[in-house]
């Protein structure tokens, strides 16, 4: 398998690094060349691999996903990995997220080479300055709206009132508040979805992962989701890194990594509307004990 073309020598977090770029960019439509833009320019990198790779044992026979690639985003970004069942792209956001380790190369979080984090260390970097959403929604069905979005703010030694407090606002940003009271059986897919979103959203989290968000959900409650997420990052300064097959998702990212074979075959950056307030970046993370 053809390896990725390294970027040149890493730089640090909180500089501006090179993007991987390999090759000519096939013509896209609407393209918007690098220099102009908009969407988290002088934001600093909060997501960089530095020639990852990663494999996966299918009997006798080992299967490389990812070899020696390389890629940094910005913080203020809805990036978009998209590309065929298969190219790699889920298996990037687990490492970039800290779900799976690589083989070999360094996955860095906000300034954090998560390779250097022991378990403890990456679920507490996980509770702190992550969330998750995921295709499957992952409610309980015992639990109200309100209960799954509070669920999490617990574990981060908020107490009740302060927990109800902002799993309220979190739903009221994605325009579930009057449904707080619902049990999921009571909702449809795309309000499950919405639920699960406040859900991360409520911890304030410095980086968003979302993993096929809207591939369960119709044409307008899929809309619903593409428009919250990317809302999410402008107006929060998040970074969402999203995985997704949907072609209504690349019209609202910041920026495209097209992947096949698990290269990053295309890099590239949808045309936007203009106006858009610039946000503030977010801190670097703290060192996390042991």
């Amino acid at each position: 398998m053809t390896t990725l073309t390294a970027m040149t020598a890493p730089t640090p977090m909180n500089e501006p690094s090179p993007r991987a770029m390999h090759g000519k960019p096939n013509a896209m439509p609407n393209a918007t060349p690098n220099a102009t833009r908009q969407a988290g320019e002088g934001a600093p990198i909060s997501l960089e691999a530095r020639q990852v790779s990663k494999s996966f044992l299918s009997g006798v026979v080992r299967l490389h996903v990812l070899q020696s690639l390389s890629i940094a985003i910005r913080a203020a970004e809805l990036t978009l990995i998209s590309g065929p069942s298969g190219c790699g792209k889920s298996t990037l956001l687990s490492l970039l997220s800290g779900l799976q380790s690589p083989d070999a190369g360094q996955a860095w979080a906000l300034g954090q080479d998560l390779g250097r984090l022991n378990k403890r260390q990456l679920e507490r970097f996980r509770l702190q300055h992550t969330g998750f959403v995921f295709q499957g929604f992952n409610l309980f069905p015992a639990l109200t709206a309100r209960e799954q979005v509070q669920l999490p703010l617990g574990y981060l030694g908020l107490d009740n009132r302060e927990s109800a407090r902002r799993a309220m606002l979190a739903l009221d940003e994605v325009g579930m508040a009057q449904r707080a009271d619902a049990y999921p059986a009571q909702l449809s897919g795309g309000e499950k979805q919405r639920v699960a979103i406040a859900r991360a959203l409520a911890k304030e989290p410095q980086l968003l992962f979302a993993d096929e968000p809207t591939s369960a959900l119709d044409a307008d409650n899929g809309q619903k989701i593409i428009d919250i997420l990317h809302r999410i990052a402008r107006s929060h300064g998040t970074t969402v890194l999203c995985v997704s097959h949907d072609p209504r998702v690349v019209r609202h990212a910041d920026r495209v990594l097209t992947m096949e074979d698990g290269m990053i075959r295309n890099d590239w950056l949808p045309s936007r509307a203009p106006g858009l307030a610039d946000v503030p970046p977010p801190a670097r993370a703290q060192e996390i004990p042991a």
